[in-house]
């Protein structure tokens, strides 16, 4: 109202015939509000967000093309599992990959020693989504489509008239002179060359009073082309798929299987197998009348992921970051928590438990107690996204409990074990909050609805180590387009930062199981 006051005509000196004009914008606008100001001031982490989501439209890109490359370019290097650990060092950092959708990365405090405690940020990788069926080759009513089965638990109304692609992994037959080898390579169609259509209001007139009613497995079929256009290009267009593409491989259409060859820059025939799945052309932007908005995909979970790894990289880059570090910075992220996470790369998976282990034997292989030491001194952050309250729909929260945009991480309690928080985690976390006036929430699922996971419930109990389960509010969860606050990117980012600087210090005035 001050801003509003300041910049507002005197309109006790104008004639009322000339109120319209001055409803005109000026040639020189006023200075913004402060509120738009702190949006542009919150605007670096988010913009940093924004290239992490475009660059990352599956597992695979985030953990390969985005997470590894920060991690090697602020001097974290490579480990194999296939390999022994012998040569870990107090004071450095390192990194490794598991199915190039699971990537676990930690720096060792210059002061550790065999036994001392890891501080630890969990999130995941993946998201719902359509992936391609082993066999994708659907032909009907003179259109090629392509099969696809859910991932997840998406809201798939939402993936209808979006215009899609697709991304994922290939595995190519390269011949070299030793014989054949098979590589690996990640693949991205950058045009929409797919759109699952709806049916039309004027055939299903039970819409308006019955709602949209989804079949998965008749309806969300996407098109790829019409049959008589892909027959008229095999025949004069230069491009097609040859003879010997299509006669080889029966289970895909060699259209498709031409673009991703061009993308993977291998012949069709080359492509043994892989793994794609359909994906959003819109990018990712910061969005809103005041710039306050994230609109994209995949905000649950490549938010958390972002902000923690940010977090973990900041906090060790500087020259001497690591000098007073007694324990172990990490951070996890799985693949697969999105069906459960049982897999050999989902966080109910060995995966991390095996690091805390191969880290702590490496230091000293002569206690086998130290490990259990070393987990009851660790702790973790189980980093999901969380519920923002939805002004159209205020009844689905509980009253005391309405986590709000730009109103930092949300702690998240549930009594039957949902999350893993307790009052100590809880404490410990909200206490890295106050020390730097970050602003922190609370969030507990009505009692009479259904409560969601995390992986901190699944972690907690496999390793037995400390959890408390934390996400950023954000809206439209599951949807092909989601979005936060850009506000919540900095406190997540700030809040994280400070739990790997702090939390050696803090945790050792807890006194609990003493």
């Amino acid at each position: 109202l001050d801003w509003t006051r300041q910049h507002a005509p005197d309109r006790s000196s104008v004639h009322p015939l000339a109120l319209p004009s001055l409803l005109r914008l000026p040639a020189a606008s006023p200075p913004p509000p402060p509120s738009m100001a702190s949006a542009d001031a919150a605007a670096p982490a988010a913009s940093d967000l924004i290239d992490f989501l475009n660059a990352s439209p599956t597992a695979f890109h985030a953990v390969e093309d985005e997470a590894k490359r920060r991690l090697k370019a602020a001097g974290y290097a490579q480990l194999s599992e296939r390999e022994e650990w012998t040569g870990l060092e107090p004071g450095r950092k390192y990194f490794f990959t598991r199915n190039y959708s699971t990537i676990v990365a930690f720096a060792i405090g210059a002061k550790y020693v065999a036994g001392n405690g890891f501080h630890i940020i969990g999130a995941h990788t993946d998201s719902p989504c359509l992936k391609l069926k082993p066999v994708s080759k659907v032909t009907k009513g003179g259109y090629l489509e392509v099969g696809v089965q859910t991932y997840g638990g998406g809201l798939w109304y939402t993936w209808f008239d979006r215009d899609l692609t697709v991304a994922g992994r290939v595995i190519v037959k390269e011949k070299n002179e030793g014989g054949v080898s098979y590589a690996h390579k990640l693949v991205r169609v950058q045009e929409p060359i797919m759109r699952i259509p709806t049916l039309a209001i004027h055939l299903d007139r039970t819409l308006s009073s019955e709602g949209l009613k989804i079949n998965s497995q008749s309806h969300l079929v996407p098109v790829l082309a019409t049959s008589i256009k892909n027959e008229m290009q095999k025949l004069v267009g230069e491009n097609g798929p040859n003879e010997s593409s299509e006669n080889k491989n029966t289970k895909h259409h060699p259209l498709l299987l031409q673009l991703i060859a061009k993308e993977a820059n291998c012949e069709p025939d080359e492509i043994t197998d892989f793994e794609l799945q359909l994906c959003d052309t819109q990018p990712s932007i910061i969005a809103g009348a005041m710039k306050e908005f994230i609109f994209s995909g995949r905000l649950d979970n490549l938010c958390m992921s972002f902000c923690s790894l940010k977090a973990l990289i900041d906090s060790t880059s500087a020259e001497h970051s690591l000098d007073h570090e007694s324990g172990v910075r990490m951070v996890a992220l799985f693949d697969h928590e999105e069906v459960g996470s049982n897999s050999a790369q989902g966080a109910g998976s060995p995966a991390m438990l095996d690091a805390l282990s191969r880290i702590t034997a490496s230091f000293n292989t002569s206690n086998s107690q130290l490990l259990e030491k070393a987990i009851q001194r660790s702790f973790l952050v189980s980093a999901d996204m969380a519920h923002a309250l939805h002004p159209n729909y205020m009844d689905k929260h509980e009253e005391n409990h309405q986590p709000k945009m730009h109103g930092g991480l949300v702690i998240k309690h549930n009594a039957n074990q949902r999350y893993a928080t307790n009052a100590v985690t809880a404490f410990i976390f909200r206490e890295i909050a106050e020390r730097h006036g970050l602003p922190i929430q609370d969030f507990v699922v009505r009692n009479d609805m259904g409560c969601g996971s995390t992986i901190g419930p699944i972690l907690a109990s496999g390793v037995g180590i400390r959890t408390v389960d934390i996400g950023a509010p954000q809206l439209s969860m599951h949807s092909i387009r989601e979005m936060c606050a850009v506000d919540d990117i900095n406190h997540s980012y700030e809040h994280f930062k400070a739990y790997f600087e702090e939390f050696t210090e803090l945790d050792s005035k807890v006194k609990v199981d003493c």
